[in-house]
């Protein structure tokens, strides 16, 4: 297995393809093994589509040499802008093989927010989904990743009916790319962090972190050729594709990919015997979790449950719990920068735990460290810190940042934990949203999940807002089910919490910004309430 690539070399992308041909650790090499092993199995369906994984390799060698017919070269940066697709994943695939730099863009993006990835990652081209592509800035150079949905032709086996000038059309009349390999320690893509506190910023990842980060993830979450799993979270959002596709695609997995996750579809797939393994958000169980027929339909089928991407809310977790005991659940956590998986709480590790994001898997190491960097006793709260080979290169074109997150040969994570004596970790908050009320540090998490327990309470987001008496003071924003009052929230609050912990104010919301992993932003509700974001 290749050594982790120094932290002095940070901020490159190679020089070149092609000096370690046959022998790299790639991102298509993970494919291209798959296609030769069980070339005939499905690899995906997508709608009417399905795709061999020899049919679906063809399309990413045909991708690849499309794409640099067009003018593009070894480190460019290539944009997608599209939604769930299979046009989306050979476009990520045929990049990786290509030797250029793929750049994900949530769908959902447009003025400033979409101005800015395109123009900080310094992209050569987009591409983009044709509903999407008014939205990039004036003068983006855009390829249509598919026609539109009314002119697109089903394809058969290979998939590869779609009219028109796209990259998808463009797959049959490509040659196959038969240029150099890209090497181990490239870069393959930048993925931006989420913005939940500050403007994203590019983790650099080569293909050596991300198939450490796959290995780690088949491992720690028993991802087998056999499962049937089923992809509805978005694309462009790492832990969909690098914690469950791709390593579902590297063991030979059979896969259906959804444009969204589709509660209606997802639970006849399930009670259909065609899916029984699905990842998503709290924010997505919890909304099949709220269904009238959710009690009633059939899910016995379903046999692995994951979650991630935001903190579970713990009634939550037992409620559904409660509703499929037989099934196995597994927190999955971690961050952009770690590609993206960090720490698994297997299903087996649940109980008395429920709270606890679990140990770090195969390739990571993880330790709490207080603020000057010195380790913490099991117990107390600090900083998590990470070295693992799945790590990003650092931060693209942010060599300050980069210089503040890696330090002292860890990188640090911004999340706040404990870590018991038996190695699990359960996390507390993030650094940025830990409350200063009086004087005394509030972590949000503890006071969210004494509200969740509330039966009039749909959802809850804690914050710190300035005040003159308790610098500041513990808020709650909440999302009410039914009727409730202030009064109620508050008091039900101080029979569970310390009273410097409970909320001082409650406020009611219809719904709660996030971003598209489900995480609640915290900057936009503090912007809301007072008129300045907290960095």
């Amino acid at each position: 297995m290749p050594e982790v690539t120094k932290a002095a070399e940070r901020g490159g992308g190679g020089a070149g393809p092609g000096s370690t041909a046959g022998r790299s650790a790639t991102v298509d090499g993970v494919l291209r093994r798959s296609a030769r092993r069980t070339p005939e199995r499905v690899a995906l369906h997508y709608g009417d589509r399905h795709w061999t994984y020899a049919a679906l390799d063809d399309a990413v060698c045909r991708g690849a040499r499309a794409l640099l017919d067009t003018g593009l070269g070894h480190g460019d940066r290539v944009g997608a802008y599209g939604h769930n697709s299979d046009a989306y994943l050979i476009a990520f695939l045929a990049c990786a093989r290509a030797g250029l730099v793929h750049v994900p863009m949530n769908h959902a993006l447009a003025g400033e927010d979409l101005a800015y990835l395109v123009t900080q990652s310094g992209c050569s081209l987009v591409l983009a989904d044709p509903d999407l592509a008014g939205r990039l800035p004036e003068g983006t150079r855009v390829l249509p990743l598919r026609e539109n949905a009314e002119n697109a032709e089903g394809g058969g086996d290979g998939g590869d009916g779609d009219g028109g000038d796209s990259l998808l059309a463009r797959l049959a009349a490509a040659e196959p790319y038969d240029g150099p390999e890209p090497r181990a320690e490239d870069l393959v893509q930048l993925l931006y962090t989420s913005g939940t506190t500050a403007l994203p910023k590019g983790a650099m990842m080569t293909h050596r972190a991300l198939v450490h980060e796959y290995l780690s993830a088949i491992t720690a979450l028993d991802l087998q050729a056999g499962d049937r799993p089923v992809h509805a979270l978005p694309l462009y959002h790492s832990a969909q594709t690098h914690v469950f596709l791709l390593p579902y695609l590297a063991v030979g997995a059979e896969n259906i990919l959804l444009d969204a996750p589709d509660g209606d579809l997802l639970l006849d797939l399930i009670e259909a015997g065609r899916a029984d393994s699905f990842f998503a958000p709290p924010t997505v169980w919890i909304g099949l979790a709220g269904r009238p027929d959710f009690a009633t339909r059939d899910l016995g089928g379903l046999r692995k449950a994951y979650y991630g991407a935001s903190i579970m809310p713990v009634p939550v977790l037992e409620r559904l719990r409660e509703r499929l005991p037989h099934l196995a659940f597994h927190n999955c956590f971690g961050q952009s920068e770690i590609g993206p998986l960090a720490m698994v709480l297997g299903p087996e590790e649940h109980k008395g735990r429920m709270d606890s994001c679990g140990r770090p898997v195969l390739f990571v190491e993880a330790k709490v460290v207080d603020e000057e960097g010195r380790d913490v006793p099991d117990g107390e709260r600090g900083e998590i810190v990470y070295r693992s080979p799945q790590l990003c290169e650092g931060y693209w074109d942010k060599p300050e940042e980069t210089a503040e997150a890696f330090r002292d040969g860890w990188f640090h994570s911004g999340d706040l934990a404990v870590r018991d004596a038996h190695g699990y970790f359960t996390v507390v908050d993030r650094v940025k949203d830990v409350i200063n009320s009086g004087g005394v540090l509030v972590a949000s998490r503890q006071v969210e999940d004494v509200l969740y327990t509330h039966e009039s309470v749909a959802e809850a987001a804690v914050i710190g807002l300035p005040d003159a008496r308790w610098i500041e003071a513990v808020t709650a924003v909440v999302v009410p089910r039914g009727e409730v009052t202030e009064a109620e929230l508050l008091a039900h609050a101080r029979e569970h919490l310390a009273s410097f912990k409970a909320p001082k104010r409650v406020l009611f919301v219809d719904g709660l910004p996030r971003n598209a992993s489900g995480k609640i932003l915290k900057r936009e509700l503090r912007e809301r309430f007072t008129g300045e974001p907290r960095e």
